[in-house]
């Protein structure tokens, strides 16, 4: 692809400076008084696709439009779907930041602005190694389908929406999603699995109004005990989630991922000092890396109840409650762990006491096989790209809309990150590699051709 190459060479400051042109818009999706901005990126977004010959549309919703754009059928080579979002975070707390949030600015390599890697910056590889092929060649070796939307760092509801009515039109073989990061700063990585989420609150409720511990203590079942003996009963001493029926239908590891991941560059040892840790505890037989991309886990996310001011008051509350999660792998049902947890609470909750569970959102894991031929075609790309093969890693958050295109659409995901772990999306001083971003353009481009070559 020498030409191509020539074209990238000669055309990083252009992309460079329309990143930061894309950069200044401050499109917060959380803040009411950033709605003109919000259609500001959007339009932005649509003028791009439009420059570059593409059919491009604004598609109002319930909430913040969608950019959809699309180019010509290529017979005989796959249709790919582009997906991003053009929404930033808000860039609170202001005076944490070296450089303003919304005025990009270089340093040190890096190009610090809010959304540089989430996910403006990601996004946009892809859309300029689309124009670097129609620029060079005049056509695309795949067909191109971009959806591009402005909520993502709010739920994302309008997507979903629009997801559902329109699967016919976003139909597709492959899905691309560049909207996270490298294994380090100098290996490139595939993320070929991700994990589910069930989350729930709890509500229990005992007597009428507090009571006085001394008075009532031991006469009376405590709802602040009982909230902490039914969180304490979800997991052994061994690290198992004891929920009957929870393993019923997990996918074990394969002897080939617990290899590759035991290969991986990965000191347990400075992970644990990096966040202040001594050791974890955590399931019987399994190593960090393996317990947090690839086993499902419980986690208590916040506790309520009882006296919480300064000094003592002996209190028996009369409420208490508490926020938990678990994160599940491939075949797990967030509906069947409802309705076992359902069935269980009862079983473990003393007498005295009224228990309600809140169901409050649930996605299932997604993984993609290794041996797909989307895999193996994204892997050399950006071996090209980065000068060494990516690594394979499985990611323990969930991104529930990965998980949906995945059931709409019945393709398979590609989540090709080109971030570093020290990006800060989401708080301040975000930034992004500039060496990153043309190698993702780079990579992007040599995907588009490595796709093309499947039929």
């Amino acid at each position: 692809m020498p030409a191509l190459d020539q074209y990238l060479t000669a055309h990083a400051a252009q992309f460079e400076a329309e990143l930061c042109d894309f950069l200044r818009i401050p499109s917060v999706s959380a803040d009411p008084a950033h709605a003109d901005d919000i259609r500001k990126a959007a339009q932005w977004v649509d003028a791009k696709f439009r420059q570059m010959g593409l059919a491009s549309e604004i598609i109002p919703t319930s909430g913040h439009p969608l950019v959809y754009a699309e180019s010509a059928v290529v017979p005989g080579a796959p249709t790919i779907l582009v997906y991003g979002h053009y929404d930033v975070q808000p860039a609170d707390p202001l005076e944490l930041w070296t450089s303003p949030p919304f005025e990009p600015t270089r340093r040190d390599g890096n190009l610090y602005a809010r959304g540089a890697t989430d996910d403006k910056g990601q996004a946009l590889t892809h859309v300029d190694s689309a124009q670097a092929w129609l620029d060079v060649h005049g056509r695309l070796p795949v067909r191109l389908k971009f959806l591009i939307e402005g909520e993502e760092e709010v739920g994302g509801q309008a997507l979903e929406e629009y997801l559902v009515k329109s699967a016919s039109r976003l139909a597709c073989d492959c899905v691309v999603i560049s909207d996270g990061g490298k294994f380090s700063r100098d290996i490139p990585a595939i993320t070929y699995g991700l994990r589910g989420i069930a989350y729930y609150e709890i509500r229990v409720t005992g007597p009428n109004r507090d009571l006085h511990s001394g008075s009532f203590g031991g006469s009376v079942t405590n709802p602040a005990t009982t909230v902490a003996r039914i969180l304490s009963a979800m997991v052994d001493r061994r690290g198992k989630i004891q929920i009957p029926g929870f393993y019923d239908d997990v996918v074990p590891l394969t002897e080939r991922e617990r290899q590759q991941f035991a290969a991986l560059p990965f000191d347990e040892a400075k992970y644990f000092a990096e966040i202040g840790a001594d050791g974890a505890f955590g399931e019987e037989g399994y190593s960090a890396l393996e317990r947090r991309w690839a086993r499902p886990t419980y986690d208590v996310c916040g506790i309520w109840g009882g006296y919480q001011g300064e000094g003592a008051k002996t209190v028996l509350p009369s409420k208490a409650g508490a926020k938990f999660s678990f994160r599940l792998v491939p075949n797990q049902s967030p509906e069947k762990i409802t309705a076992a947890l359902r069935r269980w609470l009862p079983e473990i909750t003393p007498p005295g006491v009224k228990v309600e569970l809140l169901d409050s959102h649930g996605s299932p894991a997604v993984m993609v096989p290794l041996e797909s031929r989307y895999v193996a075609a994204a892997a050399r790309a950006i071996e090209s790209a980065f000068g060494r093969a990516p690594v394979y890693t499985r990611e323990g958050g969930s991104i529930p809309i990965v998980a949906k295109f995945h059931e709409a659409l019945h393709a398979d995901v590609l989540l090709l990150g080109w971030g570093q772990d020290d990006d800060n999306p989401h708080s301040p001083n975000e930034k992004f590699s500039l060496a990153d971003f043309h190698r993702g353009i780079k990579a992007s481009a040599r995907l588009w051709e490595e796709l093309g070559k499947l039929t």
